[in-house]
Formats: structure tokens, sequence, C-alpha cells
């Protein structure tokens, strides 16, 4: 029953993929910051109130880098493990699916820039994770409920991340890069061996 009203061929391996994808930004992000800096404490994890414009355009860059590598490589691991299971990846499981995804992080997106543009450039990694575990639980109910508690867990260490602003970054990089490799490992052992 699950097979029919459940889009189940998510990779776990897309998980692994997008949180190493997330470490490594934020390891690029953290060097570039230390060597501006010159120092290799936790402050290269610090966003600053006053924050200068190469450096917000080498951030902007960055993080459509590593949106559209981690979406990338999500999108061909799934796509390759639909094709070992002689299924479709787009069909109207999918489509659902993305929907559901789509119009959080949309939303998101759109609240994440009025932030940069109104100066708030701090708040924006915690929003990001709060609103992309909103998509994560939205999506959950055409998905494994796995996704359910991978979202919880993104909307809590975001709404944390709120309130310690300078370090979110930080917390950005525990939430997209540590939760996904560890939600996509548990992924990995419960059902992709078994396919």
């Amino acid at each position: 029953m699950e097979k029919s009203s459940k889009f189940i061929s998510l990779s776990g391996l897309s998980g692994i993929f997008a949180g190493a994808v997330a470490l490594l930004s934020a390891g690029v992000l953290y060097l570039k910051k230390v060597n501006a800096v010159g120092s290799y404490k936790l402050s290269g994890f610090y966003i600053d109130r006053s924050t200068d414009a190469s450096y917000l355009e080498f951030l902007f860059l960055l993080a459509v880098a590593t949106l559209v590598l981690a979406i990338g490589g999500g999108l061909f691991l799934t796509w390759r493990k639909t094709r070992k299971s002689n299924q479709k990846l787009w069909n109207p499981l999918s489509r659902k699916l993305a929907v559901s995804l789509a119009i959080p992080l949309l939303v998101g997106g759109v609240f994440a820039i009025a932030l940069v543009l109104n100066g708030m450039v701090r708040l924006v990694p915690a929003t990001t994770l709060v609103f992309y575990g909103l998509a994560l639980i939205n999506t959950s109910q055409h998905t494994y409920r796995d996704v359910y508690s991978l979202g919880l867990c993104e909307v809590l260490l975001g709404l944390f991340a709120l309130f310690v602003a300078g370090y979110s970054l930080l917390f950005w990089t525990i939430g997209f890069g540590v939760l996904h490799i560890v939600y996509g490992v548990s992924m990995y052992y419960k059902y992709d061996r078994k396919a």
C-alpha cells in the first residue's frame, strides 16, 4: 500500500551527498572568513552586522552553487534509484512531493532575500533552516516518515539559531550538513540496502 500512496524512491545517498556539499560550502566560507580575519576561532562562523558587499556577493554565489550541487546530486541519485527499481522519477506522486516542497522553499527564499535587502543577513541562515524544515514537514505526507523527523529537527535548530543570530551560520552547517548526513545514512541502511 505504501508504494502506491507514497514516493519511496528517495535515496539515502542523496541526503549524504547534500550534507557533504553543505559541509564543503561551510568549510569554504569559513576559510574565506578566516583569511580575512586571520583567526581560526569560531569567529569564522560569525556573521557580522556590517558585512561588506564583496562578502555578500561571495555568500550569494556560494549559496547558489551549494543549492544547485545539492539538488542536482540528489536528483541524480534518486533518479538512479528509481531506474534500478524500474520506476519513473517524474510521476503523480513525485509531482505532489515537488509542489509540497517548493511552496515553503520559495516563500522562504523570498523572505531571505527581503532580510538581506533590509540588512539582516545574520538571520538568513536560521531562516533558511526554518523554512526548509517546514518544507520537509509539508513533504513528509508524500514520502517516508523519516522526512518529518528531519524537518522537525531543522525547524527547531533554525528557531534556536534565531536567538544567537551571529552564529547562525554554525547552526546552518549543523542543520544542512551534519543532520543531512545522519539522515542519509539512516535512510540508506533502512531502505536503500534492501532495494
